[in-house]
């Protein structure tokens, strides 16, 4: 006895890669070509799903270029969209490399709240908020860390 087949629709898994400079300009950059990518896959700007990544791009950008930096070294912005059908959502996986791997952030349950008048620490509590999943990873196999964010796109 035979299972029915079930079709299969194809599935387009779309791949976004790029280097920027490690340095404020950089992130900027990367933050506003993501979002054009993102537009151009039919995530529209100004929609939750781009609204969520602005930031979430926005923030782990920041963190490269800020503890991240190593002089002469870019970091890297890598975009995947793999749609989703009627049945299954699409999911966007948002992840940012630099060079340093020495230096971590906390992963998720491991973030401390910032005390009352500081100025830094609430990047990755934003991260936290927003992403469906994410993990810091070991950059494999060149050297540093990777912030892997995972969208459910509804």
């Amino acid at each position: 006895m035979e299972a029915p087949a079930k079709i299969q629709p194809a599935v387009t898994v779309r791949v976004f890669r790029r280097q920027f400079s490690s340095n404020p300009r950089g992130a900027r950059l990367a933050r506003r070509v993501g979002l054009y990518q993102l537009h151009t896959w039919g995530i529209p700007y100004l929609s939750d799903a781009s609204e969520s990544a602005a930031l979430i791009i926005g923030e782990l950008t920041a963190n490269a270029v800020t503890h991240g930096r190593v002089p002469g070294r870019d970091f890297e912005l890598r975009l995947t969209h793999t749609p989703g059908d009627r049945e299954i959502l699409g999911v966007l996986r948002i992840e940012v490399s630099d060079t340093r791997g020495e230096c971590r952030p906390p992963g998720p349950g491991e973030i401390a709240v910032p005390a009352d008048g500081d100025d830094s620490g609430r990047g990755l509590l934003i991260v936290d908020a927003l992403a469906d999943r994410w993990a810091v990873l070991d950059r494999v196999p060149q050297p540093g860390k990777t912030v892997r964010v995972e969208l459910d796109l509804l």
